[in-house]
């Protein structure tokens, strides 16, 4: 049997019980250091459209998504960015 290609999807579709373990992960941050609802939202859409996102996961940098993307400082490694912090 073929293994299938990696999919262009969020962390909680791809691998939901690590998926739920980042948004404890996320859910658990200070509210100071979390990016806005909105924001958060307008980042991980701008992941899910990047050819460098796999099972959410950055092939830029090895990261999930889903949890850089909730850090209000950070910004995505891709070159250019898709999103800033």
């Amino acid at each position: 049997m073929a293994e299938r290609p990696p999919c262009r999807c969020l962390l909680k579709e791809a691998n939901p019980d690590l998926g739920t373990i980042v948004a404890d992960y996320v859910s658990s941050l200070p509210e100071d250091a979390k990016a806005p609802d909105d924001l958060y939202r307008r980042r991980l859409d701008a992941c899910q459209i990047c050819d460098r996102l796999a099972d959410g996961m950055c092939l830029d940098c090895g990261c999930y998504v889903e949890a850089r993307a909730a850090k209000q400082k950070q910004r995505c490694p891709h070159v250019p960015p898709l999103w800033e912090g």
